[in-house]
């Protein structure tokens, strides 16, 4: 365990989400260079770039949204 404060839960949270989305999405976007044997590479190279793009929006974007769905629902 790494024993990260948990008033940075939010930054752990978006660098987690945002990785996984976008190594999920630059997964599918490399999915034709598997005939040409650069998959791995190709995908690589666009997982890193989505993330270092995603990964800004993603911490700042987290509060709002979850705003906004307290705002949208309410309880049971």
């Amino acid at each position: 365990m790494l024993g990260i404060p948990r008033r940075f839960s939010h930054f752990v949270y978006g660098v987690i989400q945002s990785g996984l989305t976008c190594a999920i999405a630059a997964g599918i976007a490399s999915f034709p260079f598997i005939a040409t044997g650069t998959f791995v590479i190709h995908w690589l190279q666009s997982w890193f770039v989505a993330w270092i793009m995603m990964l800004p929006i993603v911490l700042f974007a987290a509060p709002a949204i979850r705003n906004l769905t307290h705002i949208l629902t309410r309880e049971d």
